[in-house]
């Protein structure tokens, strides 16, 4: 029996690999790159490091010896320097180089930006697998007509498909949010305590152009095409509230997504994944509760609320830095990528596995379209030599009538039996039902469906065909 706190969304809703990126042994051993790479620069710029003691430091950069550092952290009370003094043990050679002219945020910072631009990598996959999978469901379905809905009242017919594009169009503009951030990754490099590289300019005698040129090497060795012209001891908090903007945004599109699911199990139209064994209740053994949809919503939610704390925190900061970020940073980051991970895994999850029941998606859109025929219907009579008017009043009599048979009575809407027992209408019931044919009333959405899945879907899809379908699998 656990008998401390743990996070649910490292123990039931996120990846191992997401999970991961926010461990301490990511951070650690990203850390130890960070040290390497500005021994390796400052060397390759003239200081007296020696390729010896490099090596010695690249030799020890994966096995930390995690027990030193945090007995030394209890006396120095600094997770910084008690790791430069572990390196520092293993490395005897190096340890008067290790961390040479760098403040904390060297390491911290940079690994933070180090981190979220893997995590976006990462979401960036999953957003395109989800793509992936709604393309396909969309042109399943391109053609299956069902009923629309604007204020959740029936409205002129779309297609299953064409509902699907909706979905994925949202999560499109999602992908294209993430690839801007990812196109503007850069590091903060070694910019000193405040901000104005006064130790390394120390170090390099004034030489203001190695100090430049220490950037940029840093960065290069990293996989970076560059650092943060300019900053205070630390990155703009900017960066992060830019970050879990598009986190929210991806939230929101799969809460959309969600909600929508949740709405279509009700009608029993469409159905999310339920496995053979699955309870959906503990009391109502026959319930099928949409239960990840709901996941999705809720974690969607703290995803979206969460996104106010970097923002505030960057509205907060004073002058070169504050600590006021940290404590915040260190929860309020990890836990939107961790949720976001959940849900993009659950989105898949659902997505993949949808259950369409397209009987019942004709029998609603049977129960509504009749009403949604009457225009063209008396259009049909006028041309046959009816007047107007006298149909307008007969087929708001007949409305009528059929709504309080279908509403006060639950029974069949009947109006196409009342409308071809007229003779005012001269239609007899077989040709009605040629006029009401749905297929009729969903207007171009499978043309529209395939045109974006072909125009706007396959290119994108194209542009990212080695990220694999992968089958996501969801813990509870």
């Amino acid at each position: 029996m656990k008998n401390k706190y743990e996070s649910p969304l490292s123990t039931r809703y996120a990846s191992r690999e997401m999970s991961y990126l926010f461990s301490p042994d990511k951070k650690f051993r990203t850390w130890r790159r960070l040290w390497i790479a500005l021994a390796q620069a400052e060397k390759e710029l003239g200081l007296p490091i020696t390729q010896e003691q490099i090596d010695e430091m690249t030799a020890h950069q994966d096995d930390i010896n995690y027990e030193v550092a945090q007995a030394r952290e209890k006396v120095v009370r600094h997770d910084v320097m008690s790791h430069v003094y572990a390196f520092g043990q293993q490395c005897p050679k190096a340890e008067p180089i290790i961390h040479l002219g760098a403040t904390s945020c060297y390491v911290g910072d940079n690994t933070d930006l180090i981190i979220m631009t893997e995590a976006l990598r990462l979401v960036r996959n999953k957003l395109v697998g989800t793509v992936r999978i709604l393309s396909e469901f969309a042109m399943e379905y391109k053609d299956l007509p069902t009923l629309a809905f604007t204020h959740f009242q029936p409205a002129q017919p779309t297609t299953v498909g064409k509902r699907a594009t909706l979905w994925i169009q949202d999560l499109l503009m999602d992908l294209e949010d993430v690839e801007y951030l990812l196109s503007k990754a850069k590091l903060l490099g070694s910019k000193g305590t405040t901000g104005t590289q006064a130790s390394f300019l120390e170090l390099f005698d004034g030489d203001h152009e190695k100090v430049k040129r220490l950037d940029d090497l840093i960065a290069k060795k990293m996989g970076y095409p560059s650092c943060l012209a300019v900053s205070g001891q630390t990155y703009s908090r900017k960066l992060d509230s830019r970050v879990l903007a598009v986190l929210s945004g991806i939230a929101q599109s799969a809460a959309k997504f969600s909600n929508d699911i949740r709405l279509l199990q009700h009608l029993k139209e469409i159905e999310e994944p339920f496995e053979k064994n699955q309870i959906g209740s503990s009391a109502m053994a026959y319930k099928r509760n949409p239960m990840r949809s709901e996941r999705i919503a809720s974690l969607a939610r703290y995803v979206i609320i969460d996104s106010l704390n970097p923002s505030i925190t960057e509205a907060s900061q004073w002058f070169e830095r504050t600590l006021d970020d940290s404590a915040n940073k260190r929860l309020s980051i990890p836990e939107a990528f961790l949720a976001i991970d959940g849900i993009l895994n659950l989105y898949e999850n659902v997505s993949d596995g949808l259950v369409v029941y397209q009987k019942v998606i004709l029998q609603h859109l049977n129960r509504e379209l009749p009403f949604m025929a009457t225009e063209n219907i008396m259009m049909d009579a006028v041309k046959r030599g009816a007047d107007r008017q006298q149909l307008h009043e007969r087929i708001r009599v007949h409305s009528m009538a059929a709504s309080r048979i279908v509403k006060e009575e639950g029974g069949e809407n009947d109006l196409l039996d009342r409308i071809a027992s007229d003779p005012a209408f001269g239609v007899s019931r077989e040709e009605l039902n040629r006029t009401v044919s749905p297929e009729r009333f969903v207007g171009r959405a499978p043309r529209q469906t395939e045109d974006f899945i072909q125009e706007m879907v396959q290119p994108v899809l194209k542009q990212y065909s080695e990220i694999g379908k992968t089958k996501t699998d969801i813990t509870v």
